[in-house]
C-alpha cells in the first residue's frame, strides 16, 4: 500500500491557527524555499502513476487539487486503490457526535459556516505562491460535488466527517498519554522534542475549541481518522463502523450566494446524503475510539525509534 496525503492550511476560524500548526515552539526553521513553479495536479498525477492499482490518496484539505486531478486525468480513477477525504458534515443525528457551539450562532454541524465543513467550503490552489496566504474567501463546493458525483470514483471513497471526528476528543488523558513520561520503563527511547511538538499542539487546539466551539473534553482529531481508515483492512484494525456496509450518495449544495452573511449564503457547502443501493460512498459512524489512541502512541513510539537511529 502506498499513501499520498494532501493537506492544505486552515482559516482562522478553524482551531488549528492560520499556519495550520499553530500552538507549538518545536518546529524548526524552514531549510529550503517552497517550489513555486510546478503545478500541484501534476505532481499528484506523476506520483500515483509510479504505484497503480496500490496507491491511495488522502486529502486533508480543500478538495480543489483533487478534483481537477480526476477531471484532467480521467483514467486515474481505475488507477488508484482508494480515496479517504477528511470532510463534510452530516449532521441530523447521523451521530451522536458533539457539534460544538459558535456565539451568536447556536448549535450548528459546520465548522466554517453553520452547514458547511471547511474541507468541502473552500478552494485549494493548483500552485503554491510563497508570497501570498492562501484566501479561504474563495468558495468551491463545485470540486467536492464533482468527486461525489462520479460513480466510479464514489465506490472507492472513504469519506470522514464531523459527525465521525467529533467522538475522537484529545482529553486531557489523551493528552498526557501522547505527552509520555521520560521516566517511566520503556522499550523505545523517549524523544521529548516530538512529544513536546503534539503535546502543544493538542492544547493549544483543545483551548481554541473550547473558546470557539464550546467543546470543553477535548478537541477532536480529524485528518489523522482519514489516514487511519487505510489501515481497516489490514492487521491494524481500528474498527470503523459502516453499519455492515451502508454506502451513501453524497451530494454538495452549490446554490447560494457567497457571502459572510448566512441569510445571502443559504446552505452552500453542505453534504447531503442519501442511501445507495450499489456503490456510493464510505461514511463510517463510529470508530474503536481506544484502539485509535493506542494506534496513535504506537506511531509515536516508531517515530522516536526513527529519530533516534
Amino acid at each position: 500500500m502506498v499513501l499520498l496525503s494532501l493537506f492544505t492550511y486552515h482559516s482562522l476560524l478553524i482551531p488549528v491557527g492560520s499556519t495550520g500548526l499553530d500552538g507549538t515552539t518545536c518546529l524548526p526553521s524552514p531549510s529550503s524555499q517552497p517550489q513555486t513553479e510546478i503545478n500541484a495536479v501534476s505532481e499528484i498525477h506523476r506520483a500515483l502513476s509510479v504505484h497503480p492499482g496500490r496507491a491511495w490518496l488522502v486529502a486533508t484539505g480543500a478538495l480543489t487539487n483533487v478534483a481537477l486531478l480526476f477531471a484532467t486525468f480521467p483514467d486515474m480513477v481505475q488507477k488508484i486503490k482508494g480515496l479517504s477525504i477528511m470532510g463534510g458534515a452530516i449532521g441530523n443525528g447521523f451521530t451522536d457526535a458533539p457539534m460544538g457551539h459558535v456565539r451568536g450562532d447556536g448549535e450548528r454541524f459546520g465548522n466554517h459556516t453553520r452547514y458547511a465543513e471547511f474541507n468541502i467550503y473552500v478552494r485549494g490552489s493548483g500552485k503554491p505562491n510563497s508570497e501570498k496566504k492562501a484566501d479561504w474567501n474563495q468558495c468551491d463546493p463545485e470540486a467536492a460535488r464533482s468527486i461525489f458525483s462520479n460513480p466510479k470514483l464514489a465506490a472507492k471513497t472513504t469519506l470522514i466527517t464531523l459527525d465521525l471526528s467529533h467522538q475522537v476528543l484529545a482529553n486531557l488523558e489523551v493528552q498526557q498519554l501522547l505527552a509520555g513520561d521520560p521516566l517511566a520503563p520503556r522499550s523505545t527511547p523517549y524523544h521529548l522534542n516530538l512529544r513536546q511538538l503534539f503535546h502543544q499542539i493538542l492544547v493549544y487546539y483543545a483551548h481554541t475549541y473550547r473558546d470557539i466551539f464550546g467543546l470543553s473534553k477535548g478537541p477532536p482529531l480529524h485528518d489523522p481518522l482519514a489516514v487511519a481508515t487505510l489501515l481497516d483492512g489490514l492487521n491494524e484494525v481500528i474498527g470503523f463502523d459502516d453499519r455492515g456496509g451502508e454506502r451513501w450518495h453524497v451530494n454538495v449544495v452549490t446554490d447560494g450566494l457567497h457571502s459572510d452573511l448566512d441569510s445571502e449564503r443559504g446552505e452552500v457547502g453542505r453534504t447531503v446524503i442519501s442511501k445507495a443501493e450499489e456503490g456510493g460512498v464510505r461514511i463510517p459512524r463510529g470508530v474503536d475510539v481506544h484502539r485509535f489512541w493506542e494506534l496513535v502512541e504506537q506511531c509515536m513510539q516508531r517515530a522516536e525509534q526513527a529519530i533516534s537511529r
